[in-house]
């Protein structure tokens, strides 16, 4: 009773104050419109199938792009600072920088979820409600919407190009293109699986299973824990991760 269903939900959510974080927490089982505008509310659904078809090409190119520039030689690391200790970075390195910009990735992919994501807005401010609910509030709020279970390309295009644009102030030009590219990769296996923990059917006993469980939990239980989805090893540094006795009580 505190929206109306029958109209688009983006702007109403601001004036929910100190009962929108309750609120957005108790899962619904119906799609959700956000937008007056059909092409606005088009550009914010996606089929999980269009970023693997978007982003794959993409790695792909990109990843041959690092790798023969790699294999020139004029690769060098800490060049900027000094020429005579600088360190040769050679092509066989870049499976190696791949995976870094994929562990990279997962530190950001938890970062994202748990402090972006997650941030509790304040009751006053309707602007931050409403773009909590944008951002994450909505995939919360109506779980099972399979239209927004990833995330669209329009506006990961900005984001991904922001990450792009900081590893290259950081790093020379091929370095950080290889370490961007091993990102990219984890963030397009990211929303793959976030997908198949949504709607797959994994079989007991296998990893896929136990994110699939944890994740469920995150959602129905342990909304302020349990923020890794690819993986759960951020959880236990930064001391979020799911009790397991929660689970065991479950067998």
């Amino acid at each position: 009773d505190l929206v109306d269903w029958q109209k688009p939900l983006l702007w109403q959510v601001g004036y929910l104050g100190e009962k929108y974080d309750e609120w957005v927490h108790q899962p619904v089982d119906r799609p959700i419109r956000l937008f007056h505008s059909d092409f606005l509310e088009f550009l914010s659904k996606t089929a999980w199938y269009v970023v693997f078809m978007v982003w794959t090409p993409v790695v792909l190119y990109l990843s041959w792009v690092s790798y023969t520039s790699l294999a020139q030689g004029n690769t060098r690391l800490f060049s900027s600072f000094t020429t005579e200790y600088s360190i040769p970075v050679h092509k066989y390195y870049f499976p190696f920088i791949f995976l870094l910009g994929m562990i990279l990735w997962s530190l950001v992919e938890y970062l994202i979820h748990r402090f972006v994501f997650h941030m509790k807005p304040p009751a006053s401010n309707y602007y931050l409600i409403t773009l909590h609910f944008l951002l994450h509030g909505q995939h919360h709020k109506s779980p099972f919407d399979s239209s927004r279970l990833v995330f669209p390309p329009v506006p990961a295009s900005l984001v991904i190009g922001f990450f792009y644009g900081v590893l290259r102030l950081l790093l020379p030009e091929v370095l950080g293109l290889s370490v961007f590219v091993g990102g990219l990769c984890g963030y397009v296996i990211y929303d793959m699986m976030h997908y198949y923990l949504h709607y797959g059917s994994p079989k007991k006993g296998t990893y896929l299973y136990g994110l699939k469980a944890y994740h469920v939990k995150h959602h129905f239980e342990h909304q302020k824990s349990g923020f890794g989805i690819s993986t759960r090893f951020w959880d236990y540094p930064f001391r979020t991760l799911i009790p397991e006795e929660t689970f065991k009580k479950e067998d």
